[in-house]
């Protein structure tokens, strides 16, 4: 029964006035795992979409930089769930999220996809693989959460619902996955990036074991060949047995964030303002001391 505490704890709660406190147990105690292997599901999923990858090929971000690239929005999404949106540090996440995204000319139907994902990839990989099910006040939290940062956001036209937003993401899927060369080279050096955290031998064999975890719809977006029959079932099991293990585990004593753990972009430790692409950095800095030394002519002139 203790296994089970945290989760009879969390029914007493609000979805809707408690997201944040609800979002930051299931990603800190009760799926810390999950929802990470889930959001990079999301990532991947995201440059499906042919004005996402070519965008993203166009900055050439994810071929020049990768690490950083993914550390970046694996930081900030993390950081979202451990201090939550409505906390003067988590609304620093956010001004700093829109710092970025208006360095460049993204679609707000992109917007909308993107956001979709970090709900629903989230409750289907916990649904296949997670050691118990999300309740429906689980699922609705994490609905109200990332409402909330979307419309912090500027994003427009969120739909009111769990339901009719599950919907947009299904719809938006079956409209926009399609093969683009920019899908393919933006997927390829995220691949790439996924398989250098193993050691080089083992690479070929984990390479066609992550695609086994891509649906068709994806394989065929990315121009990636489809993975045997016999791969999809050993991935699927070794989950699946995870999961069913740690059914019996004693609970999370101790939060286990990403933005927790030691970056391979920032051994050093980071701070918020070193997030974000280096050209934007650069102008960042370029402002700053700018407005310094305007600053400074300013009252010099005064005095």
């Amino acid at each position: 029964m203790q296994r089970f505490e945290r989760f009879h704890a969390i029914q007493q709660l609000d979805p809707e006035r408690d997201n944040c406190e609800i979002c930051r147990q299931l990603a800190g105690y009760e799926f810390s795992w999950d929802i990470t292997r889930a959001l990079e599901i999301a990532l991947f999923r995201t440059f499906c979409v042919p004005s996402i990858a070519i965008l993203l090929d166009r900055t050439a971000e994810f071929h020049q930089r990768p690490q950083k690239r993914y550390d970046d929005t694996g930081l900030m999404v993390s950081l979202l769930l451990k201090l939550g949106h409505d906390t003067p540090r988590g609304q620093s996440v956010i001004q700093r999220m829109n710092q970025i995204h208006g360095h460049f000319p993204i679609r707000n139907a992109d917007f909308l996809y993107v956001l979709s994902t970090f709900i629903y990839e989230p409750v289907r990989w916990i649904e296949r693989f997670g050691w118990r099910q999300l309740s429906q006040l689980e699922k609705r939290a994490l609905f109200y959460f990332w409402v909330s940062v979307g419309q912090q956001m500027g994003i427009q036209e969120i739909p009111s619902t769990y339901e009719s937003f599950e919907q947009y993401n299904l719809e938006y899927e079956r409209e926009h996955f399609r093969y683009n060369a920019a899908n393919q080279r933006v997927g390829e050096s995220t691949l790439k990036l996924f398989l250098s955290w193993f050691p080089p031998p083992l690479r070929p064999l984990i390479q066609p074991l992550v695609c086994a975890i891509m649906d068709d719809r994806m394989l065929q977006a990315f121009g990636f060949p489809s993975p045997q029959p016999w791969q999809r079932y050993v991935v699927e099991q070794l989950l699946q047995t995870r999961g069913r293990l740690l059914h019996y585990f004693p609970p999370r004593q101790t939060p286990s964030f990403y933005s927790d753990e030691p970056q391979r972009s920032y051994p050093q430790g980071y701070e918020l303002a070193d997030l974000g692409p280096p050209k934007m950095l650069a102008e960042l800095k370029e402002k700053g001391r700018s407005n310094h030394s305007n600053h400074s002519n300013h009252s010099q002139s005064n005095g």
